[in-house]
């Protein structure tokens, strides 16, 4: 049985929803990240890259969350745009990848993480500015289409609803009003019974809650660790 670790941040649940729409069976092992249990021996030989989410499919790893939707989907047929749109779904796959996730990640960090008594406004500015540039990308796409690619609900919109959900965290309250088209899709696909229980799987393991002193060394190491 594959096996997906996990936790409850946005890259593991757009893959869980994977793999409860598609009905794949899945041994879900949880990874607390606040307690560093990325970083144990184990886990590394899964992902040296110390991140969720991975998957174990008999003996073949894939891990970072945007490879692991196209692998599933490759190996099921299921959730895949047509082959001609092929072009467009690697495009915007990785768009969300190299682009919405990584700023969205960073925006999340200057916004609520780093330390009150540093001055981040620069970092602060360029990240929220960033990930607003890109949602504003998103929204226009999807003004006038129902999904990311093509006519039908694909693993690129499930790539977008990891992150997008999660709008309100990282901009603002109000920041939806923004893009109405991506709130839109955010809906249709949080309304979906199988994105409910991938939300809720994190709820049937016990992860660390709080974001102390131990969570922030593994969670933020550049903290403790002086590069340059």
């Amino acid at each position: 049985m594959l096996k997906f670790y996990f936790n409850g941040s946005p890259n593991p649940t757009k893959v869980a929803l994977y793999l409860e729409e598609s009905g794949l069976p899945f041994e879900p092992v949880k990874v607390d990240t606040r307690k560093g249990e990325q970083f144990t021996p184990e886990y590394l030989k899964i992902n040296p890259n110390g991140k969720v989410p991975a998957i174990d499919d008999g003996g073949t790893i894939v891990f970072d969350s945007n490879a692991i939707l196209l692998y599933l989907a490759e190996k099921t047929g299921k959730f895949l745009p047509a082959a001609n749109l092929r072009g467009e779904t690697l495009s915007w796959l990785m768009f969300i990848a190299t682009g919405v996730g990584p700023y969205s990640g960073q925006a999340v960090h200057f916004k609520h993480f780093a330390p009150k008594d540093q001055n981040h406004d620069y970092a602060h500015n360029r990240y929220q500015y960033e990930t607003d540039r890109h949602y504003k990308i998103l929204d226009g796409h999807l003004k006038g289409r129902s999904y990311m690619v093509g006519d039908s609900y694909s693993i690129v919109d499930m790539a977008l609803w990891g992150w997008a959900r999660m709008v309100p965290f990282k901009l603002g309250d109000d920041a939806f009003a923004r893009y109405p088209n991506v709130k839109r899709l955010v809906d249709e696909i949080s309304a979906r019974p199988a994105a409910a229980r991938a939300i809720a799987l994190k709820d049937k393991f016990t992860f660390k809650a709080e974001m102390d002193d131990e969570a922030r060394a593994n969670m933020f190491k550049h903290m403790t660790t002086k590069v340059a």
